[in-house]
């Protein structure tokens, strides 16, 4: 092995160990607390659903270690074996035609997440089933698998073709700025996607329908605009046919936003709790964070097409990943590789990222409450989502730290009230 390849073994076994660690600990203080559940807990749910939130939680815990551990044995021969092999019968050079590359590439990304289907297939119909969230049928599982490898593949290929004619035009041209040309034209595209996909994409698996009129809508209308929100419409998503979890989310920027409400959340929750969930997406609006998220975006994307960059400059990346030498200067190994093995290097940095979107929530939450003339619409809300969801109310800090993007229920409590 090169020692590039001892490199990058050596950071996914020490991500591996850090993961199993903090769900180790993790489970520890699940299986410490639930007998005796801690002060405050009754507010958000009894007894018989606390231990049942205990026990989604830690079998959940047992399936993602299965997946951590299982995902690091398959990475092991994909890296050093699979990988060389595949690019040596399969050439992506640049003498290979553009799309012929992207497709060879696409497949071969394609065909690493054949090992996960049965993973997916337990989550959903064994452990999901046991809790009664599962509301799927095979039938349309595999039909969502069908469509998302369909859709994944025509997308895929369409924009990694049209990455590798820019690079080959445009390093021809511009040899030191193409990776700038090509990020700001993926950046544009990043744009427009998020405008077509909730019109385009998202109606292909579920269905979308306004609000129907009554109270509600009027609330939320009202909501909506009073903030100076001025939404056109609110639209409810059939998130029920696959699964009983409840949420609601915010696409899109400028005239092309919209907020989305499950219709689980619409059947577990009152007007008034619902208009502070709408709050508080509106919050997120209001408070700016969706320029800040681009902005954020647009930063690490040009960081990444300039690691990119540097990685098809250097010869010995490709020598390193033992890449035959007619690959040296092919976008498609480089990106394949990069894919492979830079998730170990950015996975510390996600506490970072993490803070940012909690700090996101805590602001949106705090709108909510100016909103709503105190904390207590959305404090039930939470409430009623974490009880009907199962979720964890008491992670350790440091499964919080490096997994959840929003504050638990107990400090977001303590937020609004202060």
């Amino acid at each position: 092995m090169s020692a590039f390849q001892i490199f990058i073994i050596t950071a996914a076994f020490l991500q591996l160990l850090c993961q199993l660690i903090l769900k180790w600990k993790n489970q520890s203080k699940i299986k410490h607390l639930q007998p005796n559940p801690p002060e405050g807990i009754n507010s958000i749910m009894d007894v018989e659903t606390w231990n049942k939130t205990s026990n989604y939680a830690t079998e959940k815990s047992r399936l993602s270690n299965f997946e951590e551990i299982f995902s690091f044995l398959i990475f092991l021969p994909v890296f050093l074996v699979l990988m060389p092999w595949y690019f040596q019968e399969f050439s992506t050079s640049n003498q290979v035609g553009v799309w012929e590359s992207a497709l060879i590439t696409c497949l071969f990304l394609f065909l690493l997440q054949i090992p996960q289907i049965p993973v997916d297939w337990y989550n959903q119909f064994v452990l999901e089933e046991k809790y009664g969230f599962n509301k799927s049928t095979k039938k349309l599982w595999v039909s969502d698998k069908i469509k998302g490898v369909g859709i994944g593949l025509l997308l895929g290929c369409s924009m990694l073709s049209l990455l590798i004619f820019l690079y080959r035009e445009c390093s021809i041209l511009f040899p030191n700025f193409w990776w700038i040309i090509s990020f700001c034209v993926f950046f544009s595209i990043q744009l427009v996607m998020m405008v077509l996909w909730p019109k385009l994409i998202l109606p292909l698996f579920n269905k979308l329908s306004p609000l129907e009129d009554g109270e509600l809508k009027q609330r939320l209308i009202a909501l909506a605009e009073k903030s100076g929100f001025h939404a056109k419409t609110i639209e409810i998503i059939d998130g029920s046919k696959r699964s009983g979890h409840s949420n609601a989310f915010f696409t899109g920027f400028g005239k092309f936003r919209r907020i989305v409400l499950y219709d689980t959340l619409i059947k577990q929750m009152e007007p008034e709790e619902i208009e502070a969930v709408l709050a508080h997406e509106v919050g997120h609006y209001i408070k700016g964070h969706i320029p800040k998220k681009l902005l954020i975006s647009f930063i690490t994307g040009l960081c990444m097409f300039g690691v990119i960059a540097f990685a098809l400059s250097s010869t010995w990346i490709y020598k390193s990943a033992q890449f035959p030498s007619e690959l040296h200067g092919s976008l498609c190994s480089v990106l394949v590789l990069l894919s492979l093995t830079l998730g170990y290097i950015t996975y510390w940095f996600s506490p970072i990222s993490n803070m940012l979107s909690r700090k996101h929530e805590y602001e949106a939450d705090n709108f909510a409450k100016e909103m709503m003339g105190g904390p207590m619409p959305l404090v039930l809300a939470l409430r009623k989502l974490y009880k009907e969801n199962l979720t964890y109310p008491l992670p350790h800090k440091w499964i919080s730290a490096f997994h959840y993007s929003h504050p638990t229920i107990m400090e977001r409590e303590n937020a609004l009230n202060s």
